[in-house]
């Protein structure tokens, strides 16, 4: 295999990709009854890729993601309550106010150290909260933004779908916003872009030894993220039809962080993996054990960073050195 052949591999869709997209597409055909649960997924999904992007590949660690996620959600409700309720320009609204906050924030990201990015996004995260509870007549406070009405979903050349209380359609139009944010950061991160942030993940001096440009790519990817985490806030608020504080808490940023780490950072696929995981837990746990569901997923998180992901599931395994199955 020539070496340009090489590189090009890993962009290649494989048959296993293919297949499981397949399949996801077909859940809600399959599960129409938990078109709800199916929807939650996309949308974790999606807010999983984001920080996928940030953290797996260019190594910002960030505990304050759901500032992204918060303006979203209240920008797509707002638009559909007070302007138009078009969910798609909603959408757009959406990305186009968490890549503007990316934007603003990223120079507080670029020069810091883990600890002070720790700091800095949660901190923002922190501030939009109380900026959302003082402004009360604005966005609904402690009550909530009630009353959002979202128009029927129009797609050019495919047909008018109203929004229906199974969340069929709802399920539908989250797997295509997460399909889309896929295929785009898939793109990226086989390219040399994508390439570059995990050199400069892996070795900061040397990217910038070799004159490319740090900071820019830095502020860059996270302004993208911000923008399609954002994305993820507003299908939330657009298919409930509602937005509280609750989407700018700290446990959104501890609940996809959870997920990720769950599906494992630094591949695509951990996002979608570690958000099915963490919804499916969630749900099974809390309808087995409604108050102590945080009990076991604390235990399963634990288990999976001592013994590791590929051998939680074979504890014969565990006890021994490097992890050898001979």
């Amino acid at each position: 295999m020539s070496r340009s052949a090489q590189l090009l591999a890993p962009s290649k869709w494989r048959a296993w990709e293919v297949v499981l997209w397949l399949l996801i597409w077909a859940t809600p055909f399959v599960f129409g009854s938990h078109a709800a649960l199916i929807n939650e997924i996309a949308i974790l999904a999606l807010f999983a890729l984001s920080l996928d992007l940030i953290l797996g590949y260019a190594g910002i660690v960030s505990l304050g993601h759901a500032a992204f996620f918060g303006l979203g959600a209240y920008g797509a409700a707002l638009f559909a309550k007070h302007v138009m309720p078009d969910p798609l320009l909603g959408l757009g609204l959406a990305v186009v106010l968490g890549a503007v906050l990316g934007a603003l924030t990223s120079p507080m990201i670029v020069r810091g150290t883990d600890l002070t990015r720790l700091m800095v996004t949660m901190g923002v995260a922190l501030v939009l909260l109380e900026l959302a509870n003082q402004f009360g007549e604005i966005t609904g406070g402690a009550d909530g933004l009630q009353g959002v009405v979202m128009g029927p979903l129009i797609v050019p050349f495919v047909g008018r779908f109203e929004f229906d209380l199974g969340a069929r359609v709802a399920s539908f139009y989250s797997l295509a916003v997460l399909f889309i944010a896929f295929l785009l950061l898939r793109r990226i991160v086989h390219s040399p872009l994508g390439v570059s942030l995990q050199a400069l993940r892996d070795n900061r001096l040397r990217v910038g030894a070799i004159g490319m440009s740090v900071n820019g790519r830095l502020a860059g990817v996270y302004t993208l993220s911000g923008a399609i985490a954002a994305a993820a806030g507003a299908l939330l608020a657009q298919t409930t039809g509602f937005a509280s504080l609750d989407v700018l808490e700290f446990h959104r940023s501890a609940d996809v962080m959870t997920a990720l780490i769950i599906g494992g950072a630094g591949w695509l696929w951990g996002g979608l993996v570690g958000a099915i995981a963490f919804k499916l837990l969630h749900d099974l746990l809390s309808a087995a054990t409604a108050q102590y569901w945080t009990f076991w997923i604390g235990l399963f998180l634990v288990l999976l960073m001592l013994v590791g992901r590929e051998r939680l599931f074979r504890p014969w395994t565990w006890f021994r050195r490097g992890g050898r199955d001979d």
